[in-house]
């Protein structure tokens, strides 16, 4: 299904003066008068000002901002958006992490990023893990981090996340594409960049990140956007961060592999699931059980409807696994279903000399559990075809028709132990732009890109400050 980006626009021409009555607060909350707020508004005013949707046809507010102090004077904020006619379904949530001058009050930002999360997470379980844990220190994010040096940083939580558990009929899930999904992008950024001028930071273009799955809605989005013209564009500089939109003429096999998937999952969205993946329905929740399971229970003998494990392997045990060797639990020999890429893991294991796996490398144990307990439940099931499909390059699909007019600056940050290397080709070869950098994070030699860094390692290692988070802040500063 092809969409249209046009009735997102962003807005000419914005009213700095509030409107209307101010959601109530505690006047400790609010210790801000109108004066000391010149021609700006707070956080509290600008969901209802008409502005903020200025450009979104036919979208609309669910919600006021819902305010939360993360650490020192840096704040999330967040907010459900109503993006299309069932107010039950089609609804996304923003999210917005920026250092305040007062609670409520942002301080002024020319640098902004907003960010699209993968499979299986949001945007708080992708990029603000660290504040859904007490393993590790409330700023230890790359949306955190980047807010502490300035930077404003929004993201999206797309539609499947806010599906519930006990949900049973997905058939509405059947439309829900990268296409969907891009156009829903294209609303967040509008909102974003409306409120980050109505709050004093100015209407600037942002940056995009997009990670693993949320690449490739990036992908798309980016691909759409180069048909408006350039004053109505939201990007400024373009992050996908390890993913494989399609593969190179170097990587055959794994473009093979692509097509077999491809039409496995043809084949099951013709028998009617619009849910899951490859694996089943209800992907999200089995994640999510193995990570409470782990947590609670790290010692206890694990048991795993569906799943045959080694004699008396531990909850704990599985937990990692799931981490250092992913790629296990994303193949099927009798379906002839290969990973992705091989060798692919969330996060690099401990081995030892036997080369038996004890630990996780670069990520404790209790954080990564957590992260896993942080997984949805359910997920639209057409867009992993599609993006099979794109990897095979055999159906045409409209998502990359215009990736040659891409121009922006781009940076591609990859994990030897993810896609790595494998999702350089089509920022090398099929976008438009001259300027394009790429950081690799590889600590091993190829031939053991099983054990190197992992594609979660990129935002959940301890050292993922200084190897990941830092070059992406350098290079926005340079662009």
């Amino acid at each position: 299904m092809r969409f249209n980006l046009r009735h997102i626009v962003p807005f000419a021409l914005l009213s700095l003066m509030g409107c209307g009555a101010e959601t109530p607060v505690d006047q400790e909350q609010q210790p801000v008068v109108a004066e000391e707020l010149g021609q700006t508004q707070s956080m509290l005013r600008v969901s209802l000002n008409p502005s903020s949707l200025g450009g979104t046809e036919g979208t609309r507010f669910l919600s006021d901002f819902v305010r939360e102090q993360v650490t020192g004077d840096i704040a999330h904020y967040s907010i459900r958006l109503q993006v299309g006619p069932n107010a039950a379904r089609d609804v996304v949530t923003l999210h917005r992490v920026v250092k305040e001058k007062f609670p409520w009050v942002p301080k002024k930002s020319r640098e902004s990023l907003f960010m699209v999360h993968g499979d299986a997470w949001d945007f708080r379980g992708a990029f603000m893990t660290s504040t859904l844990t007490k393993a590790v220190a409330a700023d230890h994010s790359i949306a955190v981090y980047l807010a502490e040096r300035g930077v404003d940083v929004w993201g999206i939580d797309l539609r499947w996340t806010q599906v519930p558990l006990e949900t049973q009929d997905f058939s509405f899930m059947k439309e829900w594409n990268l296409g969907t999904h891009a156009q829903d992008v294209g609303v967040g950024m509008t909102v974003a960049r409306a409120v980050r001028a109505l709050t004093g930071s100015g209407d600037d273009k942002m940056n995009l990140l997009g990670w693993s799955r949320g690449a490739v809605v990036s992908y798309a989005y980016m691909n759409a956007e180069t048909q408006l013209p350039s004053f109505l564009r939201n990007v400024s500089g373009f992050i996908p961060v390890d993913m494989v939109m399609k593969f190179g003429p170097e990587a055959e096999q794994q473009r093979q592999w692509a097509c077999t998937r491809a039409a496995v999952g043809e084949m099951i969205l013709q028998g009617g699931r619009y849910e899951g993946n490859l694996s089943g329905n209800g992907a999200g929740v089995l994640i999510m059980q193995v990570g409470m399971a782990a947590g609670a229970w790290p010692n206890a003998v694990a048991q795993v409807p569906g799943i045959e494990l080694p004699p008396q392997t531990t909850y704990g045990q599985l937990g990692v696994a799931v981490g250092a060797a992913t790629h296990t639990f994303l193949s099927n020999a009798a379906a002839g279903i290969q990973p992705v890429v091989p060798g692919y893991h969330f996060a690099a294991g401990s081995f030892d000399p036997n080369n038996s796996l004890t630990g996780l490398q670069y990520v404790g144990s209790q954080q990564f559990f957590d992260f896993l307990s942080a997984a949805h439940p359910y997920q639209s099931f057409t867009e992993v075809v599609e993006s099979e499909q794109l990897q095979c390059g055999v159906k045409d699909l409209p998502y990359d028709d215009h990736l040659s007019k891409v121009k922006v600056p781009v940076l591609y940050v990859g994990a030897a132990g993810g896609f790595g290397a494998y999702g350089e080709y089509v920022v090398k070869n099929l976008l438009g732009s001259k300027d394009v950098t790429i950081h690799q994070v590889q600590r091993l030699p190829d031939a053991y890109r099983a054990a190197d860094y992992g594609h979660a390692d990129l935002f959940l290692a301890s050292d993922a400050e200084k190897t990941v988070w830092a070059p992406i802040y350098e290079w926005m500063k340079k662009h």
